[in-house]
């Protein structure tokens, strides 16, 4: 027990001393992996990481991510977003505040199609946000809505982050996915009416489109979701009837993705090439961090540190519901300076043993930690999709006022968690029906 608690005592420490100092993530993990390995078992103990290495780039679920990343690289190049908003446009324009709910929605539906929240956030930040503040939207309005709406991509399956969260829990993905539908509708219907109701109240916040358009007009516009619904389709379709995994269903996905650029005329050698350096990129980033995570992983179990921290834990007497609340406080916090794929890394082996011991269901809780994470994506001073936003919003629109737009809709995705959390079968209801 004293070498567990001293080695407790230093990584620690160390750890997020690195962290502090801008050190990547999965080099920070991978460095005290090595050296603890070192330290624990010596040279011969290295052996472990390079296994560790080999077996995480191999591993047939983790083939998935370069898949779903180079389908929402395809897709935000293709013009499926152009379209969508068309259609929104046409349709939603004449009520107040639609275009608003319209461009949630549309995030929503890039969600299902691309697994990041990335697509989403630049496509409707150039698409729909020039547009709204041209018919009068107040900037925060029209912000906080694509900045939220984006970051659905990481709930509404398929989603990156819960194929990364399942290898890691070892929690099915498919399973995930489908627990991950009703808490994405709920969220971005919440979203919705918060615009809705708002504008309804003040309709200086979001005023009618004052152009009118024929019902011919409307209809041709429909043209802009057959694409997106057939793709969807495809990908979950194949996932939830059992005919393809997620892995397989992320193959049938960027192919859809291709065809889908190809029709819009999209598919150049530009835009191709771009498309596979940025997979290349990000999925390198993603892949080095899980390398060092499950290396870290393993040297916290073979040491003991993680039973040590599950009895102090325990130890405490506390209520499991405490507890757990305890874990979602500390994935909030994380989320203000910490990716979720990072967050994922350092905190998945010490809460999903403690989760199993104190009763509660790791796929229930994947979907606690997946909303928790959208959080993250537009909580202050570090959220990815705020950087993205102001990457992209006219010189008018400051940091401080993007910051004001996600405050309501921070609150909403806290009611999702607190709703979930009181209802599992909010997340638990369709897996349970749905043979995988």
């Amino acid at each position: 027990m004293e070498t567990e608690l001293l080695a407790l005592i230093i990584i620690v420490p160390a750890l997020a001393l690195l962290l502090l100092f801008g050190l990547p993530v999965g080099f920070a993990l991978g460095g005290l992996a090595v050296l603890g390995t070192l330290y624990v078992w010596g040279p011969k103990g290295l052996l472990m990481i390079s296994n560790t290495a080999y077996a995480e780039s191999t591993s047939f679920i983790l083939i998935a991510i370069p898949l779903f990343i180079f389908m929402a690289n395809v897709l935000r190049n293709s013009g499926l977003a152009d379209d969508l908003y068309e259609m929104v446009y046409k349709w939603f324009g004449k009520i107040p505040g639609g275009l608003a709910v319209g461009t949630v929605v549309i995030c929503a539906v890039f969600a299902a199609m691309a697994g990041v929240s990335s697509v989403a956030t630049v496509s409707m930040g150039l698409i729909a946000l020039p547009s709204m503040m041209k018919r009068g939207y107040h900037k925060e309005l029209a912000t906080g809505c694509i900045s939220a709406g984006g970051a659905l991509g990481i709930l509404i399956p398929p989603s990156i982050i819960m194929i990364i969260y399942g290898s890691m829990a070892e929690v099915s993905i498919g399973q995930l996915f489908m627990a991950g539908i009703v808490p994405g509708i709920l969220l971005m219907t919440l979203f919705c009416l918060y615009a809705l109701v708002r504008c309804l109240i003040n309709p200086e916040l979001g005023p009618k489109v004052q152009e009118n358009f024929s019902l011919r007009e409307k209809f041709k516009s429909i043209k802009g979701v057959i694409l997106p619904t057939l793709l969807i389709m495809a990908v979950l379709g194949s996932i939830y009837s059992g005919a393809a995994t997620p892995t397989e269903a992320a193959g049938i996905g960027a192919f859809g993705a291709l065809i889908c650029s190809l029709v819009y005329g999209k598919l150049t050698i530009k835009n191709f090439k771009e498309s596979l350096y940025s997979t290349m990129g990000l999925n390198a980033m993603v892949l080095w961090i899980l390398i060092g995570a499950v290396a870290f992983t393993h040297l916290l179990a073979y040491a003991g540190i993680s039973r040590l921290v599950n009895d102090m834990i325990l130890g405490f007497g506390l209520n499991r519901w405490w507890i757990l609340i305890g874990m979602q406080l500390i994935f909030f916090v994380l989320g203000m300076v910490l990716d979720p794929a990072g967050i994922i890394m350092l905190t998945t082996p010490i809460f999903i043993p403690l989760v199993r011991e104190l009763g509660f269901d790791p796929l229930w809780f994947g979907i606690l930690f997946t909303i928790n994470m959208e959080m993250a994506y537009i909580t202050p001073p570090f959220g990815f999709n705020l950087f993205i936003m102001k990457a992209v919003v006219p010189p008018g629109i400051s940091m401080m006022d993007i910051y004001r737009s996600i405050i309501p809709f921070v609150i909403l995705q806290a009611l999702c968690l607190i709703l979930v959390m009181l209802w599992p079968d909010i997340a638990l209801y369709i897996p349970s029906k749905t043979a995988t």
